[in-house]
């Protein structure tokens, strides 16, 4: 009929029922006790969002500083490869705390806990450990633990992208 708006809502499909149950602290829950415990867990979560956000904001300080502090030491306005290395790990850092805010701002926005990004994140902090490695210091087990841990980690994160590529949500 004119006038009068039709529910289009499309019926829901297994996978999108079944990520609807995946509610990791649901408010809604219908135990009075752990409804309570949900919020209270809720709100530290949030706490945890504005301190990342604290670390975020120390951490671009840190980055200034530590490019003002390399570029007027003695030669002034150079950088030697240790100083640049120094100065991407700081900035590495620093994104990686921001991955790491997305994954606390996913994990209270959506019923799904978000485990793409999540090791999207480990890759890149793994990354950041392979830029500032100082290699005169370390043992070989050493270096192959980290060797092993960013193939594992690489290989996961393709793995999730193939199956996510592969899953239709409009089936």
């Amino acid at each position: 009929m004119a006038g009068q708006e039709e529910d289009v809502t499309p019926p829901q499909s297994s996978t999108e029922r079944r990520y609807e149950l995946h509610q990791e602290l649901p408010v809604d829950f219908p135990d009075p006790l752990f409804r309570g415990l949900h919020r209270i867990i809720r709100f530290a979560i949030r706490v945890l969002a504005v301190l990342m956000v604290a670390v975020i904001l120390w951490g671009v300080g840190d980055v200034i500083y530590i490019i003002y502090d390399r570029l007027v030491t003695p030669p002034l306005l150079l950088l030697d490869i240790n100083d640049i290395f120094y100065t991407f790990g700081a900035f590495m850092a620093v994104l990686i705390a921001v991955e790491i805010f997305i994954n606390i701002r996913l994990y209270l926005g959506t019923n799904v806990f978000p485990v793409q990004l999540v090791v999207a994140t480990a890759l890149m902090a793994i990354a950041r450990k392979v830029i500032v490695l100082d290699f005169e210091t370390l043992t070989p087990m050493y270096i192959f633990g980290i060797a092993a841990t960013t193939l594992s980690l690489g290989v996961t994160y393709w793995l999730l992208r193939q199956g996510n590529q592969d899953r239709h949500w409009d089936d």
